[in-house]
């Protein structure tokens, strides 16, 4: 895979203790057993177990002598690559911690990061430390005083401190490096960066063991082994990705990472690498759907064994639509960072209980509770709360947070939701996005499966309105299928025949799109935001 990778790799089996973290130990078994068996790959890039290894143990050599310590922070600014993929790795055996964020956030919001985080050290490209060092830049990084690393080329000019170029951090180390085995298994691995709608960073813990449980609980799920090839087609400094790419490594398997995300791209990768596995966001299997509708014949995917949708309800016209165009295993999840998987939807399963989430996942238990954290009966709609082995760590430094997200042993999720006599889960919106109309709870989810229905809606959202009389009133933003020829008043008319009277819309903001963050997640305060003082 290029110039970081040599040629002679060769080291000794160990023995796996049970405090040891077993993600970097489970992977460097499978290097020892299938060394030139292809492990990954990204955009035309490729390496085996046996050069994916060492290029982790001479990394995981490097950080060591320069400075870099079991429980440091290590800001990741890094597209899909490689390159991250070996630096989790590296972090699962030094022992350091990973703060991935997304590659298009400014400097300002970095900084932020960093600071709540408590960065010391910094993986990035060339490119993105330049604009993050520029002297103009206003911001303090001194704070982050450890090593600055770039993945790929030398900066030049100056900057404000130096930067350390990979290739030539490896050169001091040697081909046969060893493992370190330096990590434990409630080492913190990641801090994942979520800041729901208020722009305040709360960095989520996840130990090894955790992520090593959530990989393994959905390789036992959907039945992975070392014969599946996974895709994953999200950013790496989001958990799904993280995970997608984990499983492949711990069973053996192959990893097929893209950089970005397009249903026609997509397709070309499942068909060029006989993808045989993935968990896709919901919005992607939409476009996906959309692709297949107005080219069947576009590429052959016979390859794919099983399809899991996740990150977003998917609309109930979708999923039935996905059901008859992948032959293969569909699944449906329900889930969170805190949580990972919570529930799955299994293709038999959605034919019978379509707008359903699905049952709770193996070892998961799940309840709706009341505004006094009473358990709901059957049929009754409350809050979500999951009780899990796969819960997160907390929100670094914030038990006020933490505490404030837990009901007993159980995770509020602050989803809406209820549970049928079958125990199947229906996802029926954000707490704080639930409608009191008149005092009357609104469900946006009940809203918005009618609209989607409506052959002229791409796609809809929900949300609350202020108004004088009822406190507020439904409010609906559209995205048409065909803007200027789009009839809203035929919608009505939709509208009024499928909802009860207090369900009506009352005002409609029809769009070019919806304000989705970079897993396709509606992001629903941003339509409150822009139109809750419009007529």
């Amino acid at each position: 895979m290029g110039p970081l990778i040599g040629s002679v790799f060769q080291y000794t089996e160990y023995d796996v203790m049970s405090s040891m973290a077993k993600i970097a130990p489970t992977f460097f078994a499978h290097a020892r057993s299938t060394p030139d068996k292809q492990a990954v790959w990204c955009e035309g890039v490729t390496a085996n177990y046996q050069e994916l290894a060492q290029l982790v143990c001479r990394w995981s050599n490097a950080m060591a002598s320069n400075g870099v310590k079991r429980g440091d922070h290590i800001g990741v600014i890094l597209p899909n690559s490689i390159e991250f993929v070996a630096l989790m790795l590296v972090a699962a055996d030094l022992g350091v911690v990973l703060v991935p964020l997304n590659t298009s956030l400014i400097p300002a919001a970095v900084h932020r990061a960093f600071e709540v985080a408590e960065v010391k050290h910094v993986v990035s490209t060339a490119v993105l430390l330049q604009a993050l060092l520029a002297l103009n830049s206003g911001l303090n990084f001194s704070m982050v005083d450890g090593l600055w690393l770039s993945v790929d080329e030398v900066i030049d000019g100056d900057t404000v401190r130096d930067v350390r170029l990979l290739a030539e951090l490896l050169q001091d180390v040697p081909l046969d490096a060893q493992p370190l085995n330096a990590a434990l298994e409630e080492d913190a691995l990641i801090l994942t960066m979520t800041s729901g709608s208020t722009g305040d960073p709360k960095p989520i813990i996840l130990t090894q063991r955790t992520k090593f449980n959530r990989a393994i609980a959905a390789i036992e799920l959907y039945g992975i082994s070392e014969q599946d090839k996974t895709l994953a087609a999200t950013p790496l400094y989001h958990s799904l990705a993280e995970r997608l790419v984990l499983i492949p490594l711990l069973t053996g398997g192959t990893s097929v990472l893209m950089s970005k995300f397009s249903s026609i791209a997509w397709l070309q990768c499942v068909a060029e690498h006989a993808v045989t596995f993935t968990i896709a966001v919901s919005s992607q299997l939409k476009q996906i759907a959309e692709e297949l509708a107005s080219n069947a014949d576009a590429c052959d995917i016979a390859s794919l064994r099983c399809i899991v949708s996740s990150s977003a309800l998917l609309d109930s016209s979708v999923k039935a639509d996905l059901l008859t165009k992948f032959d293969c295993e569909f699944h449906e999840c329900y889930g969170a960072s805190e949580i990972a998987i919570a529930s799955n939807l299994d293709g038999v399963s959605a034919r019978a209980k379509l707008q359903s989430v699905g049952i709770a996942a193996p070892d998961v238990d799940v309840k709706i509770i009341g505004k006094n954290d009473e358990v709901l009966p059957i049929g009754l709609a409350g809050e979500i709360v999951c009780k899990t082995a796969m819960l997160f760590g907390g929100y670094y430094k914030r038990p006020d947070l933490t505490q404030a997200v837990m009901c007993g042993e159980y995770f509020r999720t602050g989803d809406m939701g209820k549970l049928d006599e079958d125990g199947f889960l229906y996802y029926l919106g954000r707490t704080k996005d639930i409608i009191i109309s008149g005092g009357i709870n609104i469900y946006p989810a009940d809203i918005e499966v009618v609209i989607n229905a409506y052959a002229s809606v791409m796609e809809s959202a929900a949300f609350a309105f202020p108004d004088e009389r009822l406190g507020e009133v439904v409010a609906v933003a559209i995205v048409p299928v065909n803007k200027p020829e789009f009839d809203l008043r035929q919608l009505r008319f939709h509208c009024c025949e499928r909802l009860a009277d207090f369900q009506q819309p009352r005002k409609f903001f029809v769009v070019d799109e919806l304000p989705k963050n970079g897993m396709g997640k509606l992001m629903k305060f941003q339509l409150v935001k822009t139109f809750a003082t419009k007529g």
